[in-house]
Order: C-alpha cells, then structure tokens, then sequence
C-alpha cells in the first residue's frame, strides 16, 4: 500500500492541473486566491516526489514518523478522512475530532465511561445491541489504547522498491483523472463555491479511461478502515457506517442554532452533503453500508426528516422514495408537509432544483399509486393507496389555496399545478398510469367541496366565467385536460355528475376552459347535451336535466365564438314540434313543471328567453304555457324586471347582455338610423308607445332626449325627435326639460364634447393585446385561446351591451359617410387593427399562413361576437379602404388584407352588413362589403384596390393549403377576386391572352415548383407588379375562374368599368378604347353563357350594353351614387354599343330576314325592362320617367335607321311600324315632357328613321305615305307632336329625303303635314281663311294649337272657325280644347317648370304658356263649343266616340285629371255660360262623373295644388255647382236606368249629391204624404 501522504499530494496536484484551465477562464479574485494555495500544493508535491524513492527504499519506524505520516494524511487527504475525523487520536486531528464531538479537552484512555467495552471479547449480538450507543466515544477509547505500531500490527507490509516510484506515480494520476471534482477541490484549499447538488459526478458518470484507477480504490480504503474499526468496537460494518453517515447529516444540515429550521440548504451545506453522499455511494458499493439501516438510523433522529436530503438519498441511488414511502409508516404527515414547504420556498439560485425535487417526489408517487400490476401484494396495495392519499392532500391544498388567494396568484400553487405535467411525470410513470393519474384528480377537483347547491349554481353561474375565473384553477383545469381528447372528458364530466355529488362552481369553471382552450370542444357539448335531454325526457330524470341546463347555459357565458346563446341553443332545443317535449304530454308537464320549478332562483335574463321565446306547446296544451309565463312574469315583477324592458330591435341574451339603459341606447340608434333612411317612424316605435309604454317612458325616451350640444343644422337624431314630437308620442314636459337642458350644455360647453369615460379598460385592453401578441410566438394554442377570452371580457367592457347571437343573422348597419362612432370606440378599433397587423407579421416572419395556428380565426370570431365592436370595426375598415388608401403602407395593407380574408371565412357564424345609404340591394355579407369599399374609379384607387386584393388572395391560397380541399375556396374572397380580374388585364395587357386563350401557366423547364405568391407579398423583395404576377400565374386562382361565384360577368365588368373616371384613369384614351374592344368582342362575346359571356351571341352583347349605359345614367341621378365630376366613361361604353348596332345592322342587311331585326331588339328590350316598373304609386311613375328619359338619350345616339322594322312581302320590302307604334303608344306616352308632346329630339328620330328605312324599299314614296296613315291613326302622340314640331322638322327630313331619293319632294303625307302648317299659320295672323288641308282633324288641330300658342286669344283664327258649320271643324274645335286643357292641367302641377319645359323647344314670347293665358284660351274654345255636346265627349273617359285618339295622347295621370279640369274650367266661367253649360244634352251625366272622379281623387290623396284656389275650396264649389246644375236639370232629361247607376255611385261618396238626384230628377216616386213639404 503506497503512503497515504503520498495520495494527498498527488490528489491535489491532480486536481489543479485540470481545475486551471476552467478557473483561468472566468478568472475573478476568488480564483486567484484558490489559484495560488494550488501552486503551493505543488511545489510540496514536487519536494515530496523528489525523495519518494528514497523514501520507499528506507524501512519507516519512530513514533515520530508515524506521528508525521497521520499528520501529512489528516492535512493531504481530508476526502478520504471525513468519515473519520477521530482516527489515530495523537496529533492534532485527535483533538479536533474531541473537539468536534463537543469535549473541551482530548479524552486519556483510560476515561469516558463507555470506552471499556473491548471489541474482541463482545459477541456479535452484543455489539450490534450497542450500535444506537455513543460509537463515537468508543472510538475515542478505542484510539487512545492503541498506538500507531498496533494498527501496523499483524500487517504485512511490503516494502517497495526503488523502480516501483514511477509506477506508484502513475498509478496515482490515474486514479485523480477520475476524481475531477471541483467542489471537493475548492472545499480542500479553503475556498466556497455554491455548487449544484444535480450536475455532480453522481449525476453524470464518468469515463475511465483506459488502465485507469475506478472511483472504487478511495472506497476500498475507507471500507478497510471501516472493517478494521467494526472489528475493533465488535459491531457490523453496515451499522457502524450508518451511525457515522446519520452524525455527519446532522453536523452538515442542522446545525446548533438552526435545529428546527425546515428552508433549503445553502449552497456550501448542499455541497458538503454532496461529498458525503459521494463517500457513502462508493461505502455502498463495496458492500460497507446498508441503506435501510442507514434510515433507521436517520429516522430515529429525525422527527421530521428534510426532504432535500431524501431526495438527495433518490438521486444518488442510496436510498430510493418508492423505499421510503412502503418503509416508513408515518410518511404521510411529514411528506405532504415537506411538499407544502418545498413549493413555497423561493431560493435565490435554486428554482430548478427545487422543480426536479418536486417533479421526483411527484413521479414516484404517481408511479407507486396509480401502476398497475397484475396481481398486487397487500404491501403493494397499501403503499398505493398511501402515494394516492398523499397526492390528493396535496391535491386539496393546492384548492384551498387556489379559493382562498384569487389574485394575485400564490406562488407555492403555481409551482405544484407544474407538476401536472406528463413530461415532468412522465419520467416515472407510464402513459397509461399518467391517464389514471389526470383522471383521479380530475374527479377529486370536481368533487371537492360539494358544498354549492343547484340553486347557488343557477344564481352564481355568471361570476364562474373563464374571464372570472381563477387563473390557478384554470391552469389546473388545462393541465389535467391535456393528455385527453375532448370527448374523454366530456365523457368523464358526464360520469362524475352522474355518480358523485359535485363543486358547481369547479365544474362549469372546467366546462368554460375546455371550451375556451378547445374550439372544436363546441360540437362535442352539442352532443352531450342532447344525450343529456334524451336522457331526461326518457326517465323524466330531473339531474339530467338541470345538468343539461347548466352546461348549455355555461357554455353561452363564454360568447357566440366559443358557443351559441342560450336564447338560441332553447329555441333549437325546444322551439319546434321536433322537440323531446313534444312526444307527449307528459313530456310536456315535465319540462313546463321543471321550468316552473326554477323560477324561484332563475336569474332575470333567463326568464325572459322563456317568456320571448317560449316552448313550442299545442293549442290544445296552450294553458299549460300560459300557467309557466304568469309565473314567469310574476316573478320578473318581483324582481323589478319586465319583459318590456327588453329591447326594441334586439332578441333577448341568455347572458344578461347589455344593461336596460345600454339596450334602450341601441334601440335609438337603430330607430334614428331607421328614420334617417325611410323618413318614417317605424312601426316598431309606434307600437312600443302604445303597447310597451314602461320601456318606451322609462327607457326609450330618457335615452333618446339625453341632453347634448345641438348641431346648426338638424341631423337625423334632432328630425326623429322632432318626429314624435309632432306625433304626440313625447310628453310636453318631457320635450321642454330637453330642450332646456341641450341650451345650457351649449352655454356651458362650448368646445366639442368630451366623451366622459375610464381609461383603464383601454390600458388594460392594450396590456391584453401585447401579452397576446407575445403568446403567438411564445405560448401554446390553449394560452392563446385563454387570452382571447380575456380579451373579450375587456372589450364587452368598452362596447357594453353586447347581445348574444340571434336566432336570425344580425344586422349591422354601416354607414358610408363620416364616422358617428365615439372617441373611445375608435381608439379601441385602430387599437385592435394596429394589433392585427403587428400580430400577422410575427407570425409570418416566423412561419407562413398555412403552417400558423387558428389565432387569426379565433380573434375575429370574438370580434364578430360584440356587435357594436363589429359595427365600429366594419366602419373604420371602411372609411381606411374607401377615404384613406394613400394612408395605408404596405404592413398596414397586408394585416389589413389578411384580416378582411378571415372576416369573410367568419361571415357564416356571423351577421350581415347593411349599407346606409343603401347603396347595394339589400343586406350583403361582411366580405362583399368590404369589397364594395374598394373603388375602381382613379388610377390611385386602382393601384391601392390591385394591392390590397393581391395580398388578400396571396394569404387566402396559402391559408388554404392548411385547410381541406372543400374548404379552401372560404379563404378567397370573391369579391376581391373579380376585382383583380377586372385591374389586372386593365393595367397588364401581357395577361389578356391568358384570359381568351385559357392556357395553363408555363411549366419550369428544370422541374422545380416556383414559389407561392405570398412569398412575394410577405417578404417586400419583389415588386407588387411581380406579385400580381405570380398570383395571376397560380394554379388555384386560374382554377377559380371556371367557378361560378368567382366569375366576372359582362353585367358587373360593365359596372366597374362605368365607374371609372375618364379624366383619372390609368389608361389612355386610345388605351382605353383597345382595352374595352378587347374585354366586349374577343373576351366576352366568345365566352360561354354560363361563365358570364355571351355565347357568341351579339344580341346578349347588346341588351348588356344598353342595361349598363341605362344603370348608369339613372344612377347619376341619385345623389349618394353621383359620381365625380371629371365623368365617367359613359361615352365610351355608348361607342362600344353604336359600333355593336352598327355591325349588327350591317349583318341584318347582309342576311336579310333570316336574323331578327334589331328593331324588334331594341323595342322589346326597353320593354322588358320598363314592364316592372307599372305605375303602382307616384314613386313608379318618376321611376319609369327616369328610366324612359335615360333611354331615350341612349336610343338618340343609336341610329335612326334600327327603329323601324323592314320586312319582305310578295317579294317586297314594305315598312313595318307596329313595333315603334306600340313603343310610342305604352312607354314614350308616360313619359313626355310636357304631357302630350314628345320631344322634338324624338319626333325627329323617329321620323328619320321612317324615310331611311323607306329609302331600303322599292316604293319608297309609297311606303312613307303608308306608314304615315298608319300613324295618324293607330299613333295620335306622334302626329301631334310631328304637327308641333314641324316648323323645325321641315328642312331636316326635306334635306335627309333628297339625299335619300336624288332631290325629290317629302312624299304627299308630309306634304300634307306642310300645309297644314301653313294653313294654321294664315289662321293665326288673322289671314283670308283658306280651305282646310285634306287632313285629319287631329293633325289640324295640333297645327293650330302650336301656331296659336304665340297669341294668347287667337280670336281671329277663332273666328274663322266659328263661321265654318262642319263637322270637321267642330271636331278640330273639340280637339283644340282638348290641347288646350292639356296645358291648363300642366300649369296647374307644374306653375314653375310648364315655362321651361316648353322654352326648352321653342323660343316664346313672356306671355306666352302663362296659366292665365292656357286657362283664357280654354273659356274661349268653350264659348264657342258650348251649345254643343261634343266637348263634354273629353270628359266622358267610356264615350268619346271620334276623339277617342286623345286617350293615347294623355298621360295616364293626365287622364286621372280630367275631372278636376272639368270643375277647375267650368268654375272659372260666367255665370251665363254655366246656366247654358248645364243646359248642354248629357251635361248632367258628365258632371255628375266628374264630381265623382273628384271625390275619388281626393280619397286618394292625389290632387293637385293650383295657386289660385284650395282643394277643398274646388270641392266645395263644384258640389254647389252640380247641385245647382241638378236642379235645373228636367226630370226627362236622363234615363231612369242611368240615373239609378249614378244615384248608386254617389251614395257612398256623398249622400247629399245622390238624393238630389233622387228627388229632383224621379219626382214620381215621392210619397203622397210628402206633398205638403
């Protein structure tokens, strides 16, 4: 055996020369010093070395020697002495090791009372008795009898030789390559170091390296000095080293002062325990200590043993927990309360060490207590059942800490639910024995405490929120949830409510969490609450039923994103006849009785989702119902709620919703929006006033009249209440306190108002965003979803009042023009999108769009959750894509596009958008709003609309890549789609062949699959032009194509391209012009019908054409849709269309008749498309003259020639005009302006049109004769206004007919129309009368009234009439009159416009076209007719015999009209001329008509306002005069049979008109008794 000096030294040297390298690399003034002690060790080491030959080669003897060799091996070699800090008492190690053991002094030999028991005469038994003695006493005796020469005695030394040195050297270095462990060599050279008990040599096993000495030589010596020792004292060596380990614990952990202290050990105590346990493990292996005598030993000293140490015991394989626990029958109080202490014990470098401590203990006890085995000992039951207990007290610790610390979090808590994680357990346990585990305490967490009953449940549940709830439980709850699929655990929820009485509270708090971390966990609830009802109405089981309530209405709590509302899951559940409570009648009684049942403790909200949307019963079972809803009412009653405190507009939340005030504010928004766009008061409000007048008084109004700063000009808000003011719906008193108050907040508030709110909802909104930012990198799905909910507590905050989902879909109203929303709702929506788009970008940089979690889609179905928030949202989404493009930068437009992608994806769960002004047809979903935001009319807005649309489509088809293959087309908005499909060819002329042609993309050449377009889009390295590009090339987007919803029809390409502005465009004139020839013949024309092409039909090109250029001409006409004034491109469109009629009449020449003429096209097309608007009301009636004025500047640019129809007769071409005559005759007739008259614009298109298609003809001068008769009598309207206008027409179709037929004269009828002209003319200028032309009566007539409207009177030409006694002329005079009237009428509904409309054809003189003038005009005509029975012929709508052609003069409200220019000419007469008025044959038959129609008129409400005289003034004096006329009337002068239909006419009307007719004008059937009256 080499000298142990030797070892020491060469142990340190060892160490230092592998320690310097480490120390001199982080070198500090610690290592100096340690630096410097270890070059003193060497230097001794050197000196030492140079003799150790000599040394080995000299036999040793001398006390003193040995004195020094103790000496040099106590100091060189202290690792190895530690257990033996008394060996050999002479020196000074004896006297510390006295010192040690507490004796002030070295003990002699022959003192210390028990130190006489001599091992060699004690038996084994007896020594093994004495083990739990002083030993250390025994080993102070036991030293001091024997010398050094004793110890050596017996010993057969082997003296070394001189060759042997450099092997024992070797040998030496060997051994210290294994021993490189710095704690023991700071420790051995005096110094500190805070070493870490889990990274030491125990922990991580070393290499021996080859020929190398084990970590076994420095065991072997101590177990040889052990045995020796054992031997002496006469005890076992496995009791010895025990007793010796248990007393160096004690000197290391608990010290004098410290006894009863249970913290952490310091660094240098975890260090010292390290060394010891290092000694022990290499006693162990060489059989020298035994493990379960060592705990005997340490229990018996230890009340409370220290769990590090026990751990420390685990980890170095000493002693194992799973011993521990089985051994150890009172384990259970000292390690649930070590656990407890451990959690709470917050060292300064010791957190992961404590978390391996707690995840050991906590792994060994899942694995003891939750393995099983096939067939357990009852020693192995017992322990499991021990682990078990011992887990739920931790377990019930941890909730009642939980319940007792809601915020902020407890620490200790914190870091035990850490424990809960399979990771962690996992390295102890198996998969399955984890199951077990989660399960167990899942159930105990559920169990615990079942002091709630079902009624607190009912009553609490809106404070058991995820958002309310404790985070710890949470966290609990999402750890023990983990390891299991949602249907697992709703499986096991349903078990444990089945057989256990349950904490309610702990039980919809988990329901809530699975929801929130769990977005797919809404279906599997679905189905187990229908097995939950079927279960109840199966057994009429009341717990299933209350269980079912519960859970539906817990899940509604969370929100419509994470589950429908209650009001909606109860009308699904029990709003139809499908219903399980619809079986029977006894399934009936149950629920009613169950519901009746709950009333006592139902929280208000729900009591109204019962009364408002009550269980569907039949009428034969209806009392039942009505029994519940009293019950219900009553009670909401007593609570001081009323379901007529539910909202106007709103369906009832199963959430509570928002408060009564915040509802009834919401009512007014939307009754005011209402108002703005009808100019009515709804019915709702209307209703509200009468049937719901507490909500209306109480709520509504205050809400509506809260004082504020009125603006100069009356807005909506200011008319609505104006409104019902005038209504009588508001009490004076009430409208005066408003007033009052809105003139004092403008005397005392004299800036803007200042929105009065607390701030810290948005800070805490805005620290929620951050987090939630934070968390797409960092945290998991769950974290993310958890944050959501919190996110939608805080913002349900801002937007208050949020309801829940509807049965139907919600509308959201939108408002196009400047924003209405408050300060504080805009500073949280830009906060929000602001958040968006730094939130897409992190997650972008990190992965693309189809490898990102569902946080996007998430986030926005809590937005669309709040209703006002969406409102907010959609509106400034709108004002930033439609007002403020320029603004956006490319980060804004890509977080922008990404979340219009997921709003869309959303719109089926969420509500529909309405546009006010309605400017689209009807309500449209969230994403077709957002895209009629984006304009196409500037080059600005294109570039921005190309953009925004190309990094939408980018993210969708990527997105898309995640999802099935079904599903992808959600993420691809249509709208922008067509609108990329109407930019890109516009402003890429390389795309157009790709759209005609259909070519697929061009393969790669080398193989390789080129990158997505949102490559380009997310990185910026590219261009937007070579993104657009790439995306135009994308297989999905040239796929989308053939898809109907994603087509771009001819009908919406027209719109778009009608709402360019010329001025701004991108495109060039000449540009343009190829672009749109391009889109019409080669890209529209050719493609398919069902694609949204014509088929190659230009008839379909053509109705196209014309259907856009009329849309947009009556758009124009609506203020909101106005475009800008740099115009549109209206007139190129309307060159596509004349080039299109042109080709096509071309065509129709070439093919003759084989193809339909474009007449008839033209004719019926305008047809079809004015048929829908029959004049129903006043509206349609403007609606049609809108519409026939549009296309009549449409049908004027369009050649003449295509109006009239040119057909083929025996081989002869003969003009057909049945076609323009029932055009004139149905539409254009509706539509003149002034009435009766068209324009000269159109008499002359007309007529032109006669003579071109003539001039096709072989008789051309025939046929225009023909057509002309033809129009004199089946087409009155065109003759009157040919006769008007021909002093103008004249030189225009004689011009146009010589060019025609080579210098000949108009054919005879327009010669005809000539003299005529002539003829009237001579009348008016007071000329020798001339015979009348040989024309019609009309045609006369109408010649005369244009040359008379420059005289006033026209008493000359009067004259000359009034001498002629023919029938003719008094028909031309009849006719006259009824021109005449036809001005009357038009001056009395238009006083101010009748001047202008006609000015705007001819130019008159100041008195001309004046009413007096019209009204003078008529008197005379009436003079001159009176004595006549003709003239009342205009009157008689049934019996006009030969004027039968002025009811295709007169517009259908002209025609209404008559009766009232019957009475309105009459009443201005004499007196003279009314006496013989009234004597006229069949006057009394047409007045007594005429007062009817009058009446009927008034009924009606359709009366015009003359300025002379009132309405009812007319009314009054045309009664009086019928009267009047009545009796002057001879009782032969009618016919019984007639006058019993008039009589019956008048009797409902006016009584007083009928028995006049009864009594004057039948006198023989008066009563003989009445005589004497």
């Amino acid at each position: 055996m080499s000298p142990p000096v030797e070892f020491g030294h060469l142990l340190k040297y060892r160490l230092a020369e592998q320690t310097l390298a480490r120390l001199q690399q982080r070198p500090n003034r610690q290592s100096v010093s340690v630096i410097h002690k270890m070059l003193l060790c060497y230097s001794e080491l050197c000196l030492i070395t140079k003799n150790v030959a000599e040394q080995q080669t000299e036999e040793e003897s001398g006390t003193q020697k040995e004195d020094d060799f103790k000496r040099g091996y106590r100091q060189r070699c202290p690792r190895l002495m530690y257990l033996f800090p008394d060996w050999l008492s002479p020196g000074p190690m004896g006297e510390e090791g006295a010192r040690r053991r507490g004796d002030s002094s070295p003990r002699s030999h022959r003192g210390g009372g028990r130190a006489h028991l001599h091992p060699v005469k004690a038996p084994s038994s007896v020594a093994q008795s004495r083990v739990g003695m002083s030993l250390s006493a025994s080993w102070g005796a036991a030293s001091e009898k024997r010398t050094l020469s004793g110890l050596l005695a017996g010993r057969v030394v082997k003296r070394p030789k001189q060759e042997d040195a450099g092997g024992l050297q070797q040998a030496a270095v060997q051994l210290l390559e294994q021993q490189q462990d710095l704690c023991a060599l700071l420790r051995e050279v005096g110094g500190t170091h805070p070493g870490n008990v889990f990274h030491t040599a125990s922990s991580e096993p070393k290499q021996t390296a080859p020929g190398g000495v084990s970590p076994a030589t420095s065991g072997a010596l101590m177990a040889r000095e052990l045995r020796r020792r054992a031997g002496q004292l006469g005890v076992p060596v496995a009791a010895l080293s025990a007793k010796m380990m248990v007393e160096r614990l004690k000197e290391i952990i608990v010290s004098e002062e410290e006894e009863h202290t249970r913290g952490p050990l310091t660094s240098s105590q975890r260090v010292q325990l390290c060394v010891l346990l290092e000694s022990s493990r290499e006693l162990l292996s060489q059989g020298a200590l035994c493990p379960k005598l060592l705990w005997q030993e340490y229990r018996r000293d230890q009340t409370v043993p220290h769990l590090e140490v026990v751990c420390h015991l685990h980890f170095y394989h000493i002693l194992s927990l799973r011993y521990i626990i089985e051994s150890d029958e009172d384990v259970r109080p000292w390690l649930v309360s070590r656990v407890k202490d451990l959690c709470g014990w917050t060292p300064a470098h010791g957190g992961e060490n404590t978390k391996k401590m707690l995840s050991t203990v906590a792994g060994v006890l899942v694995g003891s207590g939750f393995e099983l085995s096939p067939r357990p000992a009852a020693a192995d039951r017992k322990a499991s059942l021990l682990c078990c207990s011992v887990l739920d007290d931790v377990l019930f610790w941890l909730l009642d800490t939980v319940e007792r610390s809601l915020t902020p979090p407890c620490a200790a808590a914190e870091l035990w639910i850490e424990m809960f994680d399979a990771s962690l357990c996992g390295v102890s346990a198996s998969g399955e024995t984890l199951q077990r585990f989660f399960t167990h305490s899942l159930t105990q967490t559920l169990t615990y405490k079942p002091q709630l009953t079902v009624s607190d449940a009912i009553a609490l549940q809106s404070e058991w929120t995820f958002a309310k709830s404790s985070r710890l439980l949470t966290s609990l709850f999402r750890k023990l949830a983990v390891i299991f699929s949602v249907e697992q655990l709703l499986r096991r929820l349903q078990q444990v409510l089945e057989t256990h009485e349950v904490n309610w509270k702990h039980v919809l708090c988990f329901l809530s969490t699975l929801l929130v971390y769990n977005p797919c966990a809404q279906l599997s609830l679905r189905g187990l609450l229908s097995r939950l009802l079927s279960s109840a109405f199966e057994g009429y089981d009341l717990e299933n039923m209350i269980t079912a309530f519960l859970l539906a209405r817990q899940g509604a709590l969370e929100g419509p994103a994470v589950f429908p509302s209650y009001s909606t899951w109860f009308q699904m559940s029990f709003g139809g006849g499908s219903g399980h409570h619809a079986t029977s009648k006894k399934s009936l009684v149950f629920l009613l009785k169950f519901l009746s049942d709950l009333v006592p403790f139902e929280p208000p909200q729900y009591l109204k989702v019962h009364v408002l949307h009550s269980p569907y019963v039949p009428v034969k079972h209806r009392s039942l119902l009505m029994e519940y809803v009293s019950l219900a009412k009553t009670r909401l009653a007593d609570l001081k709620e009323s379901v007529e405190d539910m909202g106007l507009y709103k369906d009832v939340s199963g959430e509570g919703g928002a408060s009564l005030q915040g509802q009834a504010v919401q009512d007014v928004e939307k009754a005011v929006s209402l108002f703005d766009s009808t100019g009515r008061i709804s019915a709702t409000v209307m209703e509200a006033s009468i049937f719901r007048r507490p909500y209306f008084l109480g709520r509504f109004l205050p809400a509506l009249l809260t004082p504020r700063m009125l603006p100069v000009k009356a807005d909506a808000r200011m008319s609505f209440i104006e409104a019902l003011g005038k209504a009588d719906k508001i009490p004076a008193a009430q409208y005066s306190s408003y007033v009052e108050s809105c003139q004092k907040r403008r005397q005392t508030d004299v800036g803007a108002v200042r929105l009065d709110t607390n701030d810290e909802p948005v800070e805490v909104l805005s620290i929620q965003l951050q987090e939630f930012t934070q968390l797409l990198v960092e945290g998991s799905e769950g974290e993310v979803s958890a944050q959501l909910a919190r996110i939608s507590h805080t913002l349900s905050v801002v937007f208050p009042g949020r309801p829940a989902a509807p049965a139907g879909r919600t509308l959201v109203e939108l408002h196009t023009g400047p924003p209405l929303c408050p300060e504080l709702q805009v500073t949280v929506v830009n906060m929000i999108l602001r958040n968006f788009c730094q939130c897409l970008l992190n997650a972008c940089g990190a992965n693309p769009p189809n490898k990102q979690s569902a946080w996007a889609s998430a986030l926005v179905r809590t937005l669309l959750g709040n209703t006002q928030l969406l409102s907010g949202l959609m509106q400034r989404l709108w004002d930033l894509f439609h007002n403020q493009a320029s603004s956006l930068g490319a980060a804004h437009q890509l977080g922008l596009a990404a979340l219009a992608v997921h709003l869309h994806v959303c719109t089926s769960q969420g509500p529909l958008v309405q546009l006010v002004p309605p400017t689209l047809p009807g309500p449209v979903s969230v994403g077709e709003a957002l895209s009629a935001a984006l304009v196409c009319s500037t080059r600005g807005d294109m570039l921005f609309c190309a953009r925004l649309c190309v990094a939408a489509l980018s993210y969708g088809f990527c997105r898309g890549d995640s999802v099935p293959q079904e599903q992808r087309q959600d993420y691809v908005l249509s709208g922008f789609y067509k609108k990329l499909l109407f930019l890109v060819p516009r402003l890429f002329p390389e795309t157009r062949a790709s759209l005609v042609t259909a070519s697929g993309p061009p393969a790669d050449p080398r193989g390789q699959k080129a990158p997505g377009p949102w490559v380009g889009a997310a990185d910026g390295a590219g261009t937007w032009r070579e993104t657009a590009g790439s995306l135009w090339r994308h297989p999905g987007f040239r796929q989308l194509r053939h898809t109907p919803q994603y087509q771009l029809p001819l009908s919406e390409w027209l719109d778009m391209e009608l709402r360019v502005q010329r001025g701004e465009d991108a495109l060039s004139d000449p540009e343009r012009q190829e672009y749109q020839q391009w889109a019409c013949w080669e890209l529209y024309l050719p493609r398919p019908e069902e694609q949204g092409g014509c088929g190659g039909d230009t008839r379909i090109l053509c109705s196209q054409l014309l259907r856009a250029v009329l849309d947009q001409q009556l758009s124009n006409q609506r203020p909101e849709l106005r475009v800008s004034v740099t115009g549109t491109c209206l007139p190129d469109i309307l060159s596509r269309l004349q080039e299109l009629v042109y080709e096509m009449g071309v065509t129709d020449l070439h093919h003759g008749t084989s193809r339909p003429d474009m007449c008839d096209l033209l004719l019926e097309w305008v047809s079809q498309r004015c048929s829908s608007s029959a004049p129903a009301s006043v509206g349609a009636e403007l609606g049609l003259q809108r519409a026939l004025a549009a296309w009549n500047r449409v049908m004027l640019a369009l050649p003449a020639v295509l109006l009239v129809k040119v057909q083929s007769e025996g081989g002869r071409a003969t003009l057909d005009l049945d076609t323009l005559i029932e055009h004139v005759n149905q539409l254009q007739r509706r539509a003149c302006s002034p009435v009766g008259l068209l324009s000269c614009h159109l008499t002359s298109h007309f007529l032109r049109g006669a003579l071109c298609a003539a001039a096709r003809c072989g008789r051309s001068r025939e046929e225009v004769n023909k057509a002309w008769s033809q129009i004199c009598v089946s087409c009155p309207l065109l003759l009157v206004s040919a006769a008007h206008w021909w002093e103008r027409l004249s030189p225009v179709l004689a011009s146009l007919w010589r060019r025609l037929c080579g210098g000949e004269r108009l054919p005879e009828q327009l010669q005809l129309l000539e003299a005529c002209w002539h003829w009237a003319c001579r009348l008016e200028e007071g000329l020798p009368a001339a015979p009348a032309p040989a024309a019609g009566a009309l045609q006369l007539a109408a010649s005369l009234h244009r040359a008379w409207r420059g005289n006033v009177c026209g008493e000359q030409g009067l004259g000359a009439l009034r001498q002629e006694r023919s029938a003719l002329h008094r028909q031309v005079l009849v006719f006259l009159l009824f021109l005449c009237v036809e001005d009357h009428l038009s001056s009395l509904l238009y006083p101010q416009g009748s001047l202008c409309l006609v000015s705007e054809h001819v130019a008159l003189r100041p008195q001309e076209g004046s009413p007096r003038g019209a009204a003078d005009l008529c008197s005379d005509l009436l003079l001159a007719l009176v004595d006549c029975a003709d003239w009342l012929l205009l009157f008689h709508p049934n019996e006009r015999g030969v004027y039968q052609p002025i009811a295709m003069v007169m517009s259908d409200e002209f025609t209404r009209l008559m009766p009232w220019a019957f009475y309105s000419l009459l009443l201005r007469q004499s007196a003279e001329l009314q006496s013989r008025a009234a004597r006229s044959p069949g006057f009394l038959l047409t007045a007594v008509l005429c007062y009817v129609g009058l009446l009927q008129l008034f009924l009606v409400g359709r009366v015009p306002q003359p300025g002379q005289v009132e309405p009812f003034g007319i009314l009054s004096l045309a009664k009086q005069f019928l009267l009047s006329a009545i009796a002057q009337t001879a009782p032969s002068g009618m016919s019984s049979i007639r006058l019993r239909e008039l009589e019956s006419q008048c009797s409902d009307l006016d009584p007083e008109v009928a028995a006049a007719l009864s009594v004057h004008l039948d006198p023989p059937s008066l009563s003989p008794e009445m005589d004497f009256l």
